[in-house]
């Protein structure tokens, strides 16, 4: 196994030299595979996925690492000879190269543990499937907001600079827009009415984040009561017994997912396939919940406690509990311009 190191600063950098000397890339070894990957958690991610990986396979996986839009990013400017073949991207980022016609379907027949996820973590035109998955709620300090809050909580004066949003550009930043407009419109597609609300919502915000630690930490030093945002951030603070939790939202219930992507093009595809059925299996599953609190995709693995304590019956399955999958599609479509739209009207 080889690490190797993905910037947006270092992919410009060796385009020309691509070009001029030729693609390693180019050269197809069935015993060598590149993952692309999040850029935290990467040596767990080395120690009780990808090793156990290689052993099994006989395999040798190099990991680049970085964020999603980062990374996506490259797979653009390398679609002609892809360096890589497995990309771990989160959905709406997955779905946007989708469109882009970055990424490739997948054989059924090459990941058979497809048979074993859940309906909701399956593509249904045939890409690859989520491997875990997060819900949106509302984080809250839970000795200072005596009951879940719901979303119209957040406009109240009470409220004043004590609440926090995500950035339009988050993994939580999209499905919160529809879950306002689906509270103050006619809809989630309502983002009109979303927008609308949120820039006349300034006073009451003391941060727009980018980032879920970010939120965290302002909810530890007590800077702010609540936020809207993924449950996977709740786990740690309240394992921790901190006075934070994490309740679904009363409107506008989203799942959202991390995926692995079979690149298009790339060169080991019965490598990537191997891969992703095996972020499938049951055992790497129920690692990947005990190292990254990953909620399973997979309906045999076992759910660890730490999840179950915060996250209740939809840590088994979100859609028996109202959660859906957001218009990924529409979301793609719009993202320049929500993205704009976000920072003139609101966050600026």
């Amino acid at each position: 196994m080889r690490r190797l190191t993905t910037t947006t600063a270092v992919t410009v950098l060796i385009l020309p030299l691509a070009g001029c000397a030729g693609s390693a890339s180019g050269q197809q070894d069935p015993k060598r595979l590149t993952v692309s990957t999040f850029g935290f958690g990467v040596d767990q991610f080395e120690n009780n996925i990808v090793e156990p990986f290689e052993k099994e396979t006989g395999i040798e996986v190099q990991i680049e690492s970085g964020d999603n839009a980062e990374r996506l990013t490259k797979l653009r400017l390398k679609r002609s000879d892809p360096d890589v073949d497995v990309v771990m991207i989160s959905d709406l980022f997955a779905r946007q190269g989708r469109e882009q016609g970055l990424f490739d379907k997948i054989d059924p027949s090459a990941v058979p543990n497809l048979k074993k996820i859940h309906a909701f973590a399956k593509d249904k035109d045939g890409y690859a499937p989520a491997y875990t998955y997060q819900l949106l709620g509302m984080l809250y300090r839970s000795d200072k907001v005596s009951s879940a809050p719901g979303i119209k909580d957040l406009w109240k004066a009470e409220h004043k600079g004590k609440i926090a949003l995500p950035d339009i550009s988050t993994s939580a930043g999209v499905p919160f827009l529809y879950s306002t407009a689906a509270t103050f419109g006619s809809g989630p597609r309502d983002t009109d009415t979303a927008f609308k609300k949120l820039s006349g919502n300034t006073t009451n915000v003391l941060k727009y984040f980018s980032r879920s630690t970010e939120v965290v930490s302002l909810l530890e030093r007590g800077e702010v009561e609540m936020a809207p945002a993924l449950d996977l951030f709740a786990i740690d603070p309240v394992k921790a017994g901190k006075p934070i939790a994490w309740a679904p939202l009363d409107k506008g219930r989203y799942v959202v997912s991390n995926t692995a992507q079979l690149v298009k093009g790339a060169h080991n595809k019965a490598g990537a396939e191997k891969f992703i059925n095996y972020l499938l299996s049951k055992e790497a599953q129920e690692k990947a919940a005990a190292t990254f609190h990953d909620k399973p995709v997979n309906k045999d693995a076992r759910i660890p406690a730490d999840i179950t304590k915060v996250v209740g019956d939809a840590a088994t399955d979100p859609t028996a509990d109202g959660f859906t999958i957001p218009d990924l599609k529409l979301a793609a479509k719009n993202n320049d311009d929500w993205v704009d739209r976000f920072e003139r009207e609101v966050s600026g």
